[in-house]
């Protein structure tokens, strides 16, 4: 006798994800894409909408491609626009990405991907491209994101009515790691941790981290497309959460001047062998770095600044990337050494890894990824040569210019449109339409030392 699966097992494929869908007791389905800034988009549809696009994908308005954080069409793309008539993009629905919401009353949401020709833009067709490079180079990829965000007792509307000053966190003081903060908070962690584990997003660990009303989550490591996807879904549905407790989470890089920025860092490691072995780890190297790490971390280094705009997207990215503050503004990288861009984390043949710590909250995952895992690959290519690593503070003593991180977005965009590299691994149309999209960000607010209200309105919820 067959067994009825589990609706807490995966999704294997479309014939499961249709039999979990019809035995719901809604009448519907969300369906989430993401766009160039990293926000999910969607609707619902109705279930046998659902069951027939499973096979046959539908059309979604290549709009979402086509426009910014506010709902405004870039007036330099070429990919969309009034030119074009907004027509529907093709979508696939992801089967294996079906999960159920469990404080929407078992909701199943899927993830869905642009196909051919919106996947050249896409930001999970980018990533899936470069892994699938990664893949006729031999490698696998695992990946795990961890995330700070800010928690305010706050509503979106009474943090807008002050102008976003003078809220109210939901701790007070600087209290990393506290255990009372911890305790005082209790149900909305567990409620985060539940919540996450229940629609497949682990979560290693959450704790108090520096600031006050400020949380750090490390996201279990998972294969690399499958580790952004939940990225995107923790972002989205944490922010979700807690509005429902009537508090509100904001996910910017930087918020107030005052305090440190919100991190978006990366954790890397290779595989071969179907998984069984790590590449990075060569027991007989020092601190076990093998010659393929070592040309990764090279290759990281020499294109950080040319795809800094893909992990810095936002005017307010370049606030966090600041001396002293916990982000690099060089491209260097050292042992254990969290003042650096790359931190090499040696441990056992499980643990070697590296973690890339140049991305802020805000940004978008799936670019994040390709940018990190597309440098290193390249890096291993060219057999590139890091610099010799940093000991102690990396914001001191001079580094080489060409390892200096652009200082705001409308240079980082320009540097991206001029990347050959970016261009050979992300194609000529994705660099085009995001360096297209990055100046017009760049263009939205005026430079200014002060975090103005219009740069609060824009990234504070959304991003």
């Amino acid at each position: 006798m067959s067994q009825e699966p589990s609706d807490h097992m995966p999704i294997i494929d479309n014939a499961d994800a249709a039999h979990r869908v019809r035995q719901s007791q809604h009448d519907f389905v969300k369906v989430g894409i993401t766009d160039i800034d990293g926000l999910m988009r969607g609707k619902y549809m109705h279930r046998e909408k659902f069951l027939a696009a499973l096979d046959a994908g539908f059309g979604f308005c290549d709009v979402v491609l086509g426009w910014d954080i506010n709902d405004q069409l870039y007036d330099n793309s070429h990919y969309t626009g009034w030119h074009t008539g907004f027509p529907d993009a093709p979508v696939r629905i992801i089967p294996e990405s079906g999960r159920q919401i469990p404080f929407e009353d078992g909701c199943w949401m899927f993830l869905g991907e642009f196909a051919h020709p919106a996947s050249e833009i896409c930001p999970r067709g980018v990533l899936g491209r470069v892994l699938q490079k990664a893949t006729a180079m031999g490698y696998g990829v695992l990946a795990g994101f961890e995330y700070e965000f800010f928690v305010f007792a706050e509503t979106l509307a009474s943090a807008a009515a002050k102008q976003y000053r003078d809220m109210t966190p939901v701790t007070s003081g600087n209290t990393g790691y506290s255990l009372l903060r911890q305790s005082t908070l209790a149900p909305l962690y567990t409620d985060i941790f539940s919540s996450m584990e229940a629609m497949g997003i682990g979560l290693e660990g959450i704790h108090e981290e520096m600031g006050a009303g400020v949380i750090e989550a490390a996201i279990q490591v998972d294969t690399a497309l499958a580790a952004a996807d939940k990225a995107s879904l923790f972002k989205t549905y944490t922010k979700a959460l807690i509005q429902n407790r009537e508090l509100i989470a904001t996910f910017m890089a930087k918020w107030n001047v005052d305090e440190a920025g919100q991190s978006g860092h990366l954790h890397l490691s290779l595989t071969t062998d179907e998984g069984a072995t790590n590449p990075f780890h060569d027991p007989a190297a020092e601190h076990g770095i093998s010659d393929t790490m070592r040309h990764f971390i090279g290759g990281q280094q020499t294109h950080m600044a040319d795809l800094t705009a893909m992990v810095a997207p936002t005017v307010n990215s370049y606030r966090r990337l600041i001396p002293g503050m916990w982000a690099p503004t060089d491209a260097t990288w050292g042992i254990d050494n969290r003042t650096c861009a790359i931190r090499a984390l040696p441990g056992s043949p499980k643990s070697h890894r590296l973690e890339y710590r140049v991305p802020g909250a805000d940004a978008n995952p799936y670019l994040v990824a390709a940018a990190a895992i597309a440098s290193g690959l390249h890096g291993i290519e060219h057999a590139i040569e890091p610099t010799e690593r940093h000991s102690g503070n990396a914001y001191d003593g001079d580094h080489p210019d060409h390892l200096r991180l652009p200082s705001n977005l409308a240079d980082a965009g320009t540097r991206f449109a001029g990347s050959a590299m970016a261009r050979e691994w992300f194609g000529d149309a994705f660099v085009d339409h995001f360096a297209a999209s990055r100046d017009w960000e760049a263009r939205q607010l005026p430079l200014e030392p002060a975090i103005s209200t219009a740069e609060m309105d824009r990234y504070f919820e959304l991003i």
